[in-house]
This record gives C-alpha cells, sequence and structure tokens, in this order.
C-alpha cells in the first residue's frame, strides 16, 4: 500500500459499499456515510451478471454471493403474447440486495453510519472533508462522492455542470416471488429473459435469486421492467402524489398510492402481452425510477472523487450502471494501492471519465431505438 488513508465516503449503495470493502481490505481507516436511517439492504432489484461486478465481490472476499439463476434463451414476445424470436443464449442474474448485503458484511457497524446525510465536500489545508450540516465537518485524506445522481459532494466537484438532465420517461418495477406469476404467465417467462417492445413501451424480465440467494424453483424472485414515456410535469405529479418531493428521482416498494398502482395494472392490460400484464398485475407494490443523463466534466478535484451514478448516470438499457460502479470502486482501490493519493485520483479521472462517457452515449444510442 503507498500510503495508509482516511477515506470519507458519502453513498452506501453497492458503488459506496464496494469501494468501502476493498479500500478497508487494502488496510486505509474508511468511513461510509449513508443518509438512508435504516440503510438499503432489500431496497434493489435485479442485475444482469457482469464480469466487473464478479471481481469486485471476488476482491471483497465476498466471491459467494455471485450465485445467480440463469436464463436458458431471450425470447421477444408480440403484443398477443406470441414468441416471435428466440436466442438460445444462457445469461446469468443476480439479486442487487443479496450483493449489497455482502458488500456490508465485510465493514465494522462502527464504520457504517446511518441517517447521515452529507450536504456538500471539499478540500480545505491539504485535506477533503464531508460537510454534515448540523452535525459539522469531518476531514479525511480523500473523499468520495458515491452518494448517487442526487449526489451533493458532485458540487464541488463539478459547481459548473453538476445537474441531471431527465430523459422523458421512467421504469416500472416489479420484484415478487416467482409462485406469485399466474401459471399462464409463468409458463412463458420463467427460465427465461423476456423481451416485449411496442405502443406500450419496452418491457424486459427474468428470474433472480430469494431475498437470501436462494435460487431453486419456487424460492426466487422475478423481476420486471417496463419502460414508459412520461412527461417532467407527469413525474412531478406522480412524485407528489406519492408524498415526495416533486424533484425526486425514485419511488420504493410501497409508495405508489392505490389508485395509481391500479392504473398502472390497468394499462398493462391494454398494452403489454398478457404474461407480463399479469406480472404487473401480480405485484402489490410496483416503484418507479425516473430516467436520467448525466457527464461531469471531470471525475475529481483535489482529494474529492466521484463514484458510481454520482459521477457518471448511464440508462438501464445498457445493464452496465452497477458494472461502471464497481469497475469505479476497483479501478479507485487499485490506483491508491500503487500511487500517491494525488496522483492516484489523477489517474482515476484520466481512466475512469472516457469509459463512463462511452456507456452513457452507448445508452443514448439504445434509447433511440425504442418507442419512448
Amino acid at each position: 500500500m503507498a500510503e495508509r488513508l482516511r477515506i470519507g465516503i458519502a453513498g452506501g449503495s453497492l458503488g459506496g459499499l464496494g469501494a468501502a470493502a476493498l479500500l478497508t481490505r487494502a488496510g486505509h481507516d474508511v468511513t461510509v456515510f449513508e443518509r438512508s436511517a435504516s440503510g438499503l439492504s432489500g431496497r434493489g432489484a435485479g442485475l444482469v451478471a457482469q464480469d466487473e461486478l464478479l471481481a469486485l465481490l471476488d476482491a471483497a472476499g465476498r466471491p459467494d454471493a455471485a450465485r445467480g439463476t440463469v436464463t436458458s434463451e431471450r425470447i421477444v414476445l408480440d403484443r398477443a403474447g406470441r414468441i416471435v424470436s428466440r436466442d438460445p443464449t444462457p445469461q446469468t442474474q443476480l439479486s442487487w440486495d443479496v450483493l449489497h448485503d455482502a458488500l456490508r458484511s465485510t465493514l465494522a457497524d462502527a464504520t457504517y453510519l446511518t441517517g447521515m446525510r452529507v450536504a456538500g465536500a471539499g478540500c480545505s489545508d491539504g485535506a477533503a472533508y464531508l460537510d454534515l450540516g448540523t452535525r459539522g465537518r469531518r476531514e479525511f485524506d480523500v473523499v468520495v462522492g458515491a452518494d448517487g445522481l442526487h449526489s451533493a459532494v458532485r458540487g464541488f466537484v463539478a459547481p459548473e455542470q453538476k445537474t441531471n438532465a431527465y430523459s422523458g420517461y421512467v421504469t416500472w418495477r416489479g420484484l415478487l416471488p416467482e409462485t406469485a406469476l399466474p401459471p399462464e404467465a409463468a409458463d412463458v417467462l420463467t427460465g427465461r429473459f423476456a423481451f416485449f417492445t411496442g405502443r406500450g413501451g419496452h418491457a424486459l424480465g427474468y428470474l433472480v435469486p430469494g431475498p437470501r440467494g436462494e435460487t431453486a424453483p419456487g424460492l426466487r424472485r422475478y423481476n420486471w421492467v417496463w419502460y414508459r414515456t412520461l412527461t417532467a410535469d407527469a413525474l412531478s405529479d406522480v412524485l407528489a402524489a406519492a408524498g415526495r418531493r416533486r424533484d425526486a428521482a425514485s419511488l420504493a416498494p410501497g409508495e405508489l398510492p392505490v389508485g395509481l398502482r391500479e392504473s398502472l395494472v390497468d394499462d398493462a392490460e391494454r398494452l403489454l402481452p398478457s404474461p407480463f400484464a399479469d406480472a404487473v398485475a401480480a405485484e402489490p407494490h410496483p416503484f418507479l425510477q425516473a430516467i436520467y443523463d448525466y457527464v461531469p466534466p471531470r471525475m475529481t478535484a483535489g482529494r474529492v472523487a466521484l463514484l458510481g451514478d454520482a459521477a457518471v448516470v448511464v440508462r438501464p438499457h445498457t445493464a452496465m450502471g452497477a458494472a461502471k460502479a464497481a469497475a469505479d470502486a476497483l479501478a479507485l482501490a487499485g490506483l491508491l494501492a500503487q500511487r500517491d493519493s494525488t496522483e492516484a485520483l489523477r489517474a482515476y479521472d484520466a481512466t475512469r471519465l472516457p469509459v463512463g462517457r462511452w456507456i452513457a452515449d452507448y445508452g443514448r444510442r439504445l434509447a433511440a431505438g425504442l418507442p419512448l
């Protein structure tokens, strides 16, 4: 290790936890500040297994968390629910919450602080700091902003360009026990990575492990995603109806009012193939993620670095958002092991920003081919 560092990480999602796990394992003194009072366990859905995620788990000492479900083929449905295309390519899917809990298990409770809202970051007198509002400042040798697409740390690193651009559409999502799927839907969807693209938007779905990583039939969960156009004003109204701030980016399971959930089910029956419509109807607590774009002019400033969605927000069509965050964490930890912190952060910016830009451009190209 080049030097033992005191490192403060804003954000305890996969990117922040991954960086914390690697940096702690390398001998650094790491503290994670997560704004949620209860932590993020159980908040996620499904992920496509990517090499970067597997490498992160291996480097963090938790390769066992990479257990997943395997789809035998990719299929495309038409509006009538018929299979119109097959691609016999096996693919592995992981569970976000299983990965989260595995990475969280690598950190001592005293180093993972919940209910800690970061208001900003900066550098002063050769050190970096996190501004914790009424809780004061905490100084570190290095600060990592892994605090998501509404990052407070971003304002220091890229003050001239810190705002996300709304794409004009959202994903509605569900994650339900596979046994909750009606038999007719299960016959079509189970064991396959299924897609539909049409006037109703773009839908996809696949099985993921159960909440504790179970992969046996009957214990897994079905993860569905439905991309739909939603104007900025309509999104603001949905968020307000759910009791959230109008500029929020998501709704968690259970936050959607009953009436809006019923409207979503009705729309699914009208617009989606019946297997997907049945999956939507079987989810009692659908959740929402608004889709944004953001690419910064830089990923580091002084002793402060951005990571994951705080750095570059990419569209989920790429299936690379979590993998990008994992690769950011791997790169940052690797560079800090080889160089002094100032050099390492400069090299991190030079290495990871071009990759983030490429993935962001790729996601926009994929979205251009969809009815959104």
